[in-house]
């Protein structure tokens, strides 16, 4: 029975994803291409004053991104140390100036990460207009800047990349919000709580008294899918009843994470003019999932180690509601995106088991990734692919019809060279640094030795990522990793961007190469495959170095 429930689990999934892939897909690439504005968008433009008519050279749609940002940071930090000024703080304090910055940072940059229990530390004011917030506003500048990317190769000797605030309030007001209110209404009918009842004192069952919070969770719990955030209205994230009550909430949750990152490549593909490009792409991201979601249930089903090889299966850390399957798929999803949720405890997966999560995330989230993030990111490595390709039969590399020279590879491998730079050389400072190792392993570290390593390592690639997981088991409220954490959120979050807007301008500026018979197809199984090689390989040899001072040590033991 629990095969075949998990069975129809993932036929539940892959059909519901494969019935709004070219609906969802074709309704993006309209909203990013439409030259008619909505009333509500036309007020919104004369408000913040933009001529939604006028379009930017990448120099000012960068400016514009960067400025934004920044701008989101200061707001929500402020809003944190505001906090018991606000109405409906439930009586706590401002969040303290190291936290508050770690927070603003970690929710501006779509990453979600947490080092605190949001229950007894946010009031509903600042989770539900400074957290709830952002999350909307985060999500639509990673699509942003996938539709930038995706402009600069469809466009042919353009100096623009169209507008940015026009594509960050088309992608509020016209998909995140719609998609948001019928995702929170249809939670609200699966058991997920909406109120502002504040803390309710109860009585348990051995006669004890507890405080029960409430809050506005289906709307916040909505985006934080929908937009790949993840960041919890409670501290045990989507393994709180209230978040996430039952097996099909767990599994709409799911697909919340996936449906727009995998709706995206047949974006790209209307709007380079190939639905086979999307198709491509889509299908590498596909076939990335289903191998490492694979993986994970088999190691967290093998149970490796004695304790779970005599309690028959490995279920610590995970909820009894939903079972290994449900937890892995959970998982898998929520790291191979950049949403960060969770619904069991990473920290307490088999060694082999959390290493799957950590690798979901050093690939580039790109299986499917985040919401534009993930589309980005598996273009630049499709770059990187089509330049070996020409390598291998001695002609100039192209993508669709544009010639990748000297200036789109050495932007393309600054990009994939970014986020490892970040997470090794942030993990190798915390225990090189002898003051900040005597904090890190005496007060952060719960499980020394091998396990420590990998708390530590897990949590800057979840950062560099801009993924929001984390090791349960470390505790990242301390100066050192609130401030190290959130540098290296914002790095691994705008240093990409910068590099991927500047290669949206190079192909842009391109005329476009007409195909002959030494083309390399970049639709057909081949290049998907090369594709796919070419990011586990990538991967493998950045990081293989370092997983095996954590949890391959830890494994194979």
């Amino acid at each position: 029975m629990g095969a075949l429930f998990a069975i129809l689990q993932v036929a539940t999934l892959v059909l519901a994803l494969v019935l709004t892939y070219r609906p969802l897909g074709d309704y993006m690439a309209r909203i990013y291409t439409s030259a008619r504005d909505l009333k509500a968008e036309r007020i919104v433009y004369r408000l913040i004053g933009v001529d939604s008519s006028s379009e930017q050279t990448a120099k000012s749609y960068l400016r514009a991104v960067l400025s934004f940002s920044l701008v989101s940071v200061l707001g929500l930090y402020l809003l944190q140390r505001a906090q018991e000024l606000l109405p409906q703080s439930l009586g706590l304090p401002a969040v303290p100036e190291g936290l508050a910055f770690n927070t603003a940072v970690s929710f501006v940059t779509n990453t979600n990460w947490q080092s605190y229990s949001p229950e007894v530390t946010m009031g509903y004011a600042v989770q539900a207009l400074g957290l709830m917030v952002q999350n909307f506003l985060s999500a639509a500048v990673g699509i942003a800047v996938a539709v930038a990317l995706i402009r600069g190769l469809a466009r042919v000797h353009s100096n623009t990349l169209g507008n940015f605030w026009v594509d960050l309030v088309r992608g509020v007001l016209r998909l995140l919000l719609p998609m948001s209110v019928v995702a929170a209404i249809a939670l609200i009918l699966g058991g997920v709580i909406q109120n502002f009842a504040g803390f309710t004192d109860v009585t348990t069952l051995a006669g004890g008294t507890q405080s029960i919070p409430g809050g506005p969770v289906a709307s916040q719990e909505a985006i934080k899918m929908l937009g790949t955030n993840g960041g919890g209205f409670f501290n045990a994230n989507s393994s709180h009843p209230f978040e996430n009550p039952t097996a099909w909430t767990n599994l709409l949750q799911v697909f919340l994470m996936l449906v727009i990152p995998f709706a995206l490549p047949r974006t790209f593909g209307r709007m380079v003019g190939d639905d086979r490009q999307g198709l491509a792409i889509v299908g590498v991201m596909a076939g990335l999932f289903l191998v490492s979601f694979t993986a994970l249930t088999l190691f967290e089903s093998a149970g490796a180690g004695t304790a779970p090889q005599l309690a028959g299966a490995a279920m610590e850390g995970k909820e009894e509601r939903f079972g290994i399957f449900a937890s892995t798929l959970f998982g898998s999803t929520s790291t191979l995106t950049s949403t960060g949720a969770v619904n069991s405890m990473h920290d307490s997966y088999t060694a082999l088991g959390g290493l799957m999560p950590m690798i979901n995330m050093m690939l580039g989230e790109v299986a499917p990734g985040g919401v534009g993030s993930g589309l980005y990111g598996l273009l630049v490595l499709a770059i990187i692919t089509v330049f070996i390709a020409g390598l291998l039969v001695g002609r100039t590399p192209e993508y669709l019809g544009k010639k990748i020279g000297t200036r789109e590879i050495k932007l393309a491998s600054l990009y994939i060279l970014v986020t490892p730079t970040l997470i090794l050389v942030a993990t190798a400072l915390s225990f090189a640094i002898p003051a900040v190792r005597d904090d890190v392993t005496g007060t952060s570290i719960l499980n020394p030795g091998v396990h420590g390593m990998s708390e530590v390592l897990y949590a800057f690639t979840s950062a560099a990522n801009n993924n929001g997981s984390a090791f349960a088991g470390l505790t990242a409220n301390t100066p050192w990793f609130n401030t190290m954490l959130g540098v290296v959120m914002l790095l691994g979050r705008f240093l990409p961007i910068v590099l991927v807007i500047a290669l949206a301008k190079s192909f842009a500026s391109q005329g476009r190469v007409p195909a002959t018979v030494g083309t390399l197809p970049t639709y057909r199984p081949l290049f998907a495959s090369l594709l796919a090689g070419v990011t586990v390989i990538v991967t493998a040899l950045t990081f293989f170095p370092v997983l095996t001072l954590g949890p391959l040590a830890e494994g194979l033991v």
